[in-house]
């Protein structure tokens, strides 16, 4: 099992920034990615950033120049720095993890979802 631990969101005026972090723990044997995506109330989630593990990476276009996705591959943490933040940019953070695990016999692929961190941006 892989646990991804959120931290970082809350509640910014326009114009601020917030750095979110999310820690990928447990029976990791590949990140090979890692991304955020956000949910707005009676919005679907969409994908913000996303950052593989040779390190490209890819912005939805709302957010290209205000946010920046990174990581620490010695702590298995990814960060999303977000400034010049708008209203807009409202929702629940969601972590993401594309990770191989080691099996017995087999490694296997698998998707993880963090818990969702909640950003407020205030006019």
């Amino acid at each position: 099992q892989v646990q991804l631990v959120e931290s970082g969101g809350g509640l910014v005026q326009a114009g601020g920034s917030l750095r979110l972090s999310c820690a990928a723990s447990g029976s990791i044997f590949t990140i090979n990615s890692m991304g955020w995506y956000r949910q707005a109330p009676g919005n679907q989630r969409e994908l913000v950033a996303a950052i593989i593990s040779g390190g490209s990476t890819n912005y939805a276009d709302s957010v290209k120049g205000r946010f920046t996705i990174s990581r620490d591959n010695t702590k298995n943490t990814v960060y999303l720095q977000m400034n010049s933040l708008k209203p807009e940019d409202t929702a629940v953070y969601y972590c993401n993890a594309d990770v191989t695990v080691r099996g017995s016999y087999v490694d296997r692929r698998y998707n993880y979802w963090g818990q969702g961190t909640q950003v407020t941006v205030s006019s």
